[in-house]
């Protein structure tokens, strides 16, 4: 079996996930309906969650590489942005909205694209841009939950 960071996350494990990426130029890239935009060069930070089938390890793998078919909103995003790091929550609930809240309301972090990643939530965004992030840890400090094990990732 092939070892890569992801395997340290339990097989079919669920739960919400944040994913860093840095985009080393600025890039005009069209995001599915949501339309096209231009993004600058920086960090981007993903909250999502992976509750079905498959958990975190799949849905992740999937968001590590360029995907010939684009699904998601980040998947538009992807061939031109580097992962960096993910930080996890194995949880059953949901948590990418009150993540999403959360970050919305650190200073110096941006929402780049109204919309994106949220198109089944009302979420102002699930995408947020800063020239350099606080860490994740803020994240699991902000939604400690009993009986949940949360992880970071370096990539």
């Amino acid at each position: 079996m092939q070892t890569t960071p992801l395997n340290q996350i339990p097989a079919n494990a669920r739960g919400t996930y944040a994913l860093i990426l840095s985009l080393p130029a600025t890039h005009r890239i069209r995001i599915g309906r949501l339309g096209t935009f231009e993004f600058g060069a920086g960090d981007y930070l993903y909250v999502g969650s992976a509750l079905g089938p498959g958990g975190l390890r799949a849905r992740l793998r999937h968001h590590l590489r360029p995907a010939s078919n684009p699904r998601w909103h980040l998947d538009y995003l992807r061939p031109f942005a580097i992962p960096e790091a993910i930080g996890y929550v194995i949880h059953p609930e949901r948590l990418e909205c009150t993540w999403a809240f959360i970050l919305r309301t650190l200073p110096g972090i941006s929402i780049p694209v109204p919309g994106f990643g949220a198109s089944d939530c009302n979420c102002s965004s699930h995408l947020f841009f800063s020239h350099h992030f606080p860490g994740l840890a803020i994240l699991f400090e902000q939604q400690r939950v009993q009986g949940s094990v949360t992880g970071l990732l370096k990539i």
